[in-house]
């Protein structure tokens, strides 16, 4: 079995890497005045993102929650080289906010070529308790808000033959421990905008889609969430956020960052019970 087990991540390497290896490449210039909203702005890998397009030239809007510290971002969006940088602050859970977000991007930009969905609620990372009420809030921030921000930009997407690029995780495509409300809400992601890829293909349309799927990211957030509970390897945002803005400069349907996550999605598939075994004993926990 160990013998075989090495051949199958040598396989899956070797496919994994001829498939980056053929896949197109990026050209940054691409990207010099392309018109871009990105959610989740304000910290993590939405801000790394937005320095990244401003270092390429582009016409960015960014949102977020904090408009002290988006103002922050935006300027230096500005002395980083972006064409423009504005912002607008919004709650994701609001019925309203996500249409105005997209409407104002329009208004300023004229327009849009990238519409990157980012943002997250916080979310406890623990045991589940019950708490419908949060996981309800939480599908609304998560969920709802990327489906009604889509469909507010896909007609302008359209026109300009644009990407909506989705920004999900690996909890996307397994399940884990501690993070049930979380987890449910990127499952719901990956279904809904993989199902809508399909529609868009058989309609033949312009826009594409990239749904991208990260390991654990070095971010504040989630640090302060999994310190001492796991020993998990975090990941670069500034990287991930790279990653995420060439897959969708380049149409992929699918971005795994870092590259190990998808050996582990098939991994999943093909030795399941191995597999819950090393997640349930990941983390440090005593009853």
């Amino acid at each position: 079995m160990g013998s075989f087990v090495k051949i199958l991540i040598a396989s899956v390497l070797v496919a994994y890497f001829a498939m980056k290896w053929t896949g197109p490449s990026f050209d940054p210039e691409s990207l010099k005045g392309a018109r871009v909203l990105v959610t989740g702005a304000s910290t993590g890998i939405g801000e790394q993102m937005a320095y990244h397009y401003a270092r390429f030239g582009a016409q960015i809007v960014i949102t977020a929650r904090r408009e002290k510290v988006l103002q922050q971002v935006a300027e230096k969006c500005l002395s980083l080289g972006a064409q423009q940088a504005l912002y607008i602050a919004a709650d994701m859970a609001s019925e309203s906010d996500p249409d105005k977000v997209v409407n104002f991007a329009l208004e300023k930009l004229g327009g849009l070529d990238y519409l990157v969905l980012n943002h997250i609620g916080p979310s406890p990372f623990a045991m589940w308790e019950g708490d419908v009420e949060h996981t309800r809030w939480l599908m609304k921030v998560n969920f709802f808000s990327y489906v009604q921000m889509a469909w507010r930009a896909l007609p302008h997407l359209e026109q300009s033959k644009g990407s909506l690029v989705v920004v999900s995780s690996l909890l996307a495509k397994m399940t884990s421990p501690f993070t049930l409300p979380y987890t449910s809400t990127k499952f719901a992601l990956n279904g809904f905008f993989g199902s809508l890829h399909h529609e868009l293909a058989m309609k033949r349309s312009n826009v594409s889609i990239s749904i991208c799927t990260l390991g654990l990211i070095d971010t504040d957030s989630a640090m302060e969430k999994v310190r001492g509970v796991t020993d998990v390897p975090a990941y670069p945002a500034t990287e991930a956020a790279l990653s995420i803005i060439i897959a969708g400069a380049t149409r992929q349907l699918d971005l795994y960052y870092p590259w190990f996550t998808y050996a582990v999605t098939l991994f999943k598939d093909m030795f399941p019970s191995t597999t819950n075994f090393f997640i349930q004993n990941s983390y440090n926990y005593i009853p």
